[in-house]
């Protein structure tokens, strides 16, 4: 399914290292990853916890305790020997959707579980905690690697509930009509400095995918080979100042400029902005982790559809740039902002790779059976943890969605 890291959580130690030296490694890593999950919670009341705003988003309760099952489910219980489950009615509610690991809650109503409540998650979260940090610490030079290999990959899967956690309360708070702030500290990062413009991308085959022996998940694999027209991609991203021409010049009222799917959102919708903008005052704010803020004409536009980026590369006669496009530019270390600030939408449909092939058993239902309907999003965002970005990183989602913290970075054929 995957193959190990180096960092920030890794299992490529090196040869001499010795199985106390990766006992510690992973239990330090684990105990790093849990701890940031419980930070990024602390901001939130019990009431902020259980809310779930759309079917598309989860309650943060709802998030802390899944990513606890999935220790439990794929490591506690095969590997711990004479471990307790912490209560029996807890792999019904925090399922996702492990259809091998057995029957779930239904997702649109995870907003209504208030028992178990918040202390009761918090309870669990410790019991598995101690739970997890006994078994590296116990776990038999045999059974160390497989081990160790599903620590890793359930610390990156709790990484994108880290990423989730914050998108679906920023969704929640955009629907209070008092703009509650999630960090009344925050800020968003700082637009790259530097040269702006397009700059070229070699043209002729390249390797793309993931290579090595660092951590990915299997949708990033096999490594294979792309054709690379001649193309030129942006150095940055779309800024909001752009945008606000595209809305002036009449964008979302054009319907030459959309994909008759698009359209059709921009009319169901109502669309006449990015997601979170309102007006106020005559002039353009929008909800961030921060409460509600004017919109900074430099900064990456972000909450914007698949369907609004492709019509906005029409408007400025561009396209959007294939996710291998982006890759070979990324890898050459041309782009500004490639990570950091928005995830970037790609023109590429989420398909497997030539030879992929998922790994058996509950967790190849990871990405997988996801592969339909959905667009690649390449790079990470200002709510990606530290640490989890890579290069040939394949996030992906339906074309209309609009409350990730998704932007937009042209290409051109030349």
């Amino acid at each position: 399914m995957a193959r190990s890291a180096t960092s920030p959580v890794s299992l490529g130690m090196a040869a001499a290292a010795s199985l106390d030296a990766a006992r510690v490694h992973w239990r330090e890593a684990f105990l790093r990853v849990r701890a940031e999950t419980e930070r990024r919670a602390a901001h939130l009341s019990a009431e902020d916890q259980i809310v779930q705003s759309m079917a598309d988003a989860s309650p943060t309760k709802w998030h802390r305790a899944h990513v606890t099952w999935f220790f439990e489910t794929f490591l506690l219980q095969p590997h711990l020997a004479g471990y307790a489950s912490f209560d029996d009615r807890f792999p019904f509610l925090f399922n996702s959707y492990y259809v091998a690991a057995g029957p779930r809650h239904a997702r649109p109503q995870r907003g209504l579980i208030t028992r178990p409540d918040g202390a009761d998650v918090t309870a669990y979260r410790a019991h598995v905690d101690a739970a997890i940090v006994r078994l590296i610490e116990t776990v038999s030079d045999a059974d160390a690697p497989r081990v160790f290999e599903i620590v890793e990959i359930g610390l990156h899967h709790e990484q994108q509930h880290q990423e989730l956690l914050l998108t679906d309360i920023l969704h929640a708070f955009a629907q209070n009509p008092t703009n509650p702030a999630y960090d009344p500290a925050w800020q968003p990062p700082q637009p790259a400095a530097g040269p702006r413009g397009f700059v070229a991308v070699p043209q002729g085959i390249h390797a793309v995918g993931h290579d090595g022996d660092s951590f990915c998940f299997d949708n990033e694999l096999p490594f294979h080979d792309e054709l690379i027209p001649a193309m030129r991609i942006a150095r940055h991203l779309v800024t909001n100042a752009e945008w606000i021409a595209f809305i002036e010049a009449g964008g979302y009222r054009t319907a030459s400029l959309w994909l008759s799917d698009g359209w059709a959102a921009v009319q169901a919708e109502d669309w006449q902005a990015p997601g979170y903008w309102r007006e106020k005052d005559g002039a353009w704010h929008t909800m961030t982790l921060a409460g509600l803020r004017p919109v900074d004409p430099a900064a990456a536009v972000l909450h914007v559809s698949y369907y609004e980026a492709d019509a906005f590369a029409r408007f400025a006669g561009k396209h959007l740039p294939s996710e291998a496009e982006w890759e070979v530019a990324a890898r050459a270390e041309t782009l500004a902002d490639a990570t950091g600030t928005a995830w970037q939408w790609t023109r590429s449909a989420y398909l497997p790779y030539p030879g992929y092939r998922a790994a058996e058993g509950a967790l190849g239902e990871y990405n997988g059976k996801f592969m339909v309907s959905q667009m690649v999003l390449r790079g990470s965002s200002l709510a990606t943890p530290e640490g989890h970005e890579r290069v040939s990183y394949r996030n992906f989602f339906y074309p209309p969605a609009r409350w990730q913290f998704s932007g937009v970075r042209l290409a051109e054929f030349v």
